[in-house]
């Protein structure tokens, strides 16, 4: 028998509120399904299992509890299920984990396909409406998930709920004054504890924004590349190159990831940030890394985020875009050591066989945890992604 835990969602969660349970006492489970939604100042977060067998003894919904409380116990199919005894609280582990330990770092796995497709924050809304959410069929999501609006359409006929009051948040898992106290404090225990080192350099991105402009070209609006998904890309090939930078600083010493799982930094509309995983980027083409992360920014920002993408990043890369500052100095989000950051793409004058030119240039920097590696081994992951920038056909 084993133990289902409440998930560390990174190095700013400490507690979880359990707010739903999507399967029952007794329900057979697999590595990957969601089975639970639990709430975190990041929104209401779609929580997968990693174990196999019947899931018993589930915890009670609605109550704040500790990253690593016991949430529920899975036994293999065929053993007696031992039933608490009445009254009894689930155990609590002795030391709750409030940080991504190599254990926690799950392996990428499909959600659930049985199950209706609908956001946590739907979910939620359709809880408060009383919305029944399986007479919803197909919403108006990729492909045809539920939100927001499908939820709000259906219980347009009852009363509307009176609108916030000014300085009032509105509670869809989902509170910008929580985050930004969490964001603070995960980023100031960084800067106390990880001896940071920064590095910047211009990378010639002219090569680049003609290869997209070719490619481009030729295919339809939702085919098109982004220059994001080259960043992501060169990122992870430099990654390859240089592993030393991908991984975790856990018990006084270096953790490599399992995978190249890159942490996107995307704003929210309501406000804060978050950085979930695209998963293995080293292994998807280009056409495939554009639709994670399209898919990626629509979910975060709808409230649609999984567990497993929140819980695994290796590294963390921030782009500003085009309409961002020229360049960013991020601070490391622990217990990764690396985070790398781009600013705008812009002209500027560029020397190209000893003659002066007008090239679009893109600001790069770096900040890494001194303890896992120096500036001369940075440097050279700058350098590597460079280069990768340089070659974008074979990316």
């Amino acid at each position: 028998m084993a133990d289902f835990l409440m998930p560390s969602l990174g190095a700013d969660m400490e507690t979880g509120k359990l707010v739903q349970w999507l399967v029952k006492a007794g329900d057979r489970v697999k590595s990957g399904d969601v089975v639970a939604v639990v709430e975190t100042h990041k929104g209401a977060i779609d929580v997968e299992i990693f174990l196999d067998g019947i899931i018993d003894n589930l915890a009670a919904v609605d109550k704040e509890v500790p990253v690593g409380t016991v949430l529920a116990t899975v036994r293999p199919p065929g053993e007696t299920a031992i039933m608490p005894a009445p009254g009894a609280a689930p155990a609590v582990l002795a030391t709750p984990v409030s940080v991504v330990t190599p254990s926690e770092v799950a392996p990428r796995i499909a959600a659930n396909l049985g199950r209706t497709r609908i956001s946590p924050a739907a979910r939620l809304r359709a809880q408060q409406l009383g919305v029944d959410v399986a007479a919803l069929g197909a919403g108006s999501g990729e492909g045809g998930a539920i939100g927001l609006r499908d939820v709000e359409a259906a219980a347009r006929p009852l009363p509307a709920s009176p609108p916030p009051s000014a300085g009032s948040t509105v509670h869809c898992g989902f509170d910008p004054a929580q985050m930004r106290l969490a964001i603070a404090a995960a980023m100031g225990r960084s800067k106390r504890e990880i001896p940071h080192y920064y590095l910047t350099d211009s990378i010639d991105f002219t090569a680049a924004t003609q290869w997209l402009a070719a490619w481009n070209a030729g295919q339809p609006p939702e085919q098109r590349l982004l220059p994001a998904v080259l960043l992501l890309k060169a990122c992870a090939r430099a990654l390859q190159a240089y592993p030393q930078f991908n991984g975790f600083y856990l018990d006084g010493g270096f953790q490599a990831g399992k995978g190249i799982h890159i942490g996107w930094a995307i704003a929210l509309r309501g406000g804060g940030l978050v950085a979930p995983a695209i998963h293995d980027v080293d292994r998807q083409g280009l056409p495939q890394l554009m639709t994670a992360m399209r898919e990626l920014v629509q979910r975060a920002r709808a409230g649609g985020l999984r567990s497993s993408e929140l819980g695994d990043p290796t590294i963390t890369v921030t782009s500003l875009g085009e309409r961002g500052a020229e360049s960013v100095l991020g601070v490391i989000y622990p217990p990764q050591v690396v985070i790398i950051g781009f600013g705008r793409v812009q002209p500027r004058p560029w020397v190209v066989n000893g003659q002066l030119a007008v090239r679009d240039v893109l600001a790069v920097s770096l900040a890494a945890d001194h303890r896992v590696t120096d500036g001369h081994l940075g440097g050279q992951l700058l350098a590597a992604i460079n280069e990768a920038l340089q070659h974008p056909d074979i990316l």
